[in-house]
């Protein structure tokens, strides 16, 4: 029997402010910059232990945003984040997916996060305690 990863999902909804729509009355690109940036944070601080969560910092490295479709006012979204493949060395992949209240995905993401000692500023190796939560489990 093949081995299958449970890869846990974070989620939050979001409704899009008056000041968060452009000038085509879409979500504007930055806002989704923004929720990326906010549900990876949420996501860490829901399940780090609080003595770790004092002594490092993720910051990005990297975006990739797939805008497929906009989202307006009025809609109510929903966030959903998950961390892919064990990380590499003080890096490691988050995904991200807006999906509109017609549950279709809306903007899909790819951010590339580093890990840095809260003191020093310097990248710090992931080890296994600080993505065991979010890295797929395999089960039989």
């Amino acid at each position: 029997m093949m081995a299958e990863a449970q890869i846990s999902v974070f989620m939050q909804q979001k409704a899009p402010a008056p000041e968060d729509i452009d000038e085509l009355g879409h979500v504007n690109n930055a806002v989704y910059v923004r929720w990326i940036q906010e549900i990876a944070v949420a996501h860490w601080y829901s399940v780090a232990p609080a003595d770790l969560a004092a002594n490092v910092v993720w910051v990005v490295v990297r975006h990739e945003i797939d805008y497929r479709a906009p989202s307006h006012l009025g809609e109510t979204l929903t966030l959903r984040t998950w961390v892919g493949d064990a990380p590499k060395g003080a890096r490691y992949d988050r995904f991200v997916e807006v999906v509109g209240p017609d549950g279709k995905v809306r903007v899909r993401a790819l951010t590339t996060w580093a890990l840095l000692d809260r003191e020093s500023r310097r990248p710090m190796r992931v080890r296994a305690e600080f993505t065991a939560p979010f890295v797929p489990k395999k089960s039989v």
